[in-house]
């Protein structure tokens, strides 16, 4: 898989957990917003940085793939801090689903849904981010691919 994408495993999940501190922010809303953009910014700022330095063969599978990874750590936050997050009033469905399902059940179809968003956020900041460091890659000379031996 390194050689694939151009970094290892490890600094793929270590680039992902840099995400984590602002996920524990906002759902224990412990900053500002000049902070907590910081707290967003600066870690996708670094992702980008880490690829066009290293040169990996491809930015957007090595990004893709450290946004699928940020999305697990996202998602496991997220549940991790739910009830704090909610205040101990956690959401409930509404329109038509409101009191269809039992408390139970629909603590667990929101959950999942959550989950499933935190994957689908993830993949599409890893896109976004990788896209930008592909082209970028492409554009500055200095910051094209290594030639594969």
């Amino acid at each position: 898989m390194t050689a694939r994408l151009g970094i290892t495993v490890w600094a793929v999940w270590g680039l992902a957990l840099l995400g984590v501190p602002r996920v524990v922010a906002h759902d224990l809303r412990l900053v500002g917003p000049v902070v907590n953009a910081l707290l967003v910014f600066v870690p996708i700022a670094v992702w980008a940085a880490v690829v066009l330095w290293k040169r990996v063969p491809n930015p957007f599978m090595t990004l893709l793939a450290v946004g699928a990874a940020h999305g697990v750590l996202l998602g496991v936050t997220h549940q991790l801090f739910w009830a704090r997050a909610f205040g101990g009033d956690p959401p409930h469905l509404g329109g038509n689903l409101a009191g269809a399902l039992s408390p139970a059940v629909e603590g667990l179809v929101l959950r999942a849904f959550s989950l499933g968003s935190s994957l689908v956020t993830g993949l599409a900041v890893g896109a976004a981010v990788g896209a930008a460091a592909w082209l970028i890659s492409r554009i500055v000379p200095g910051f094209r691919p290594r030639p594969r031996r």
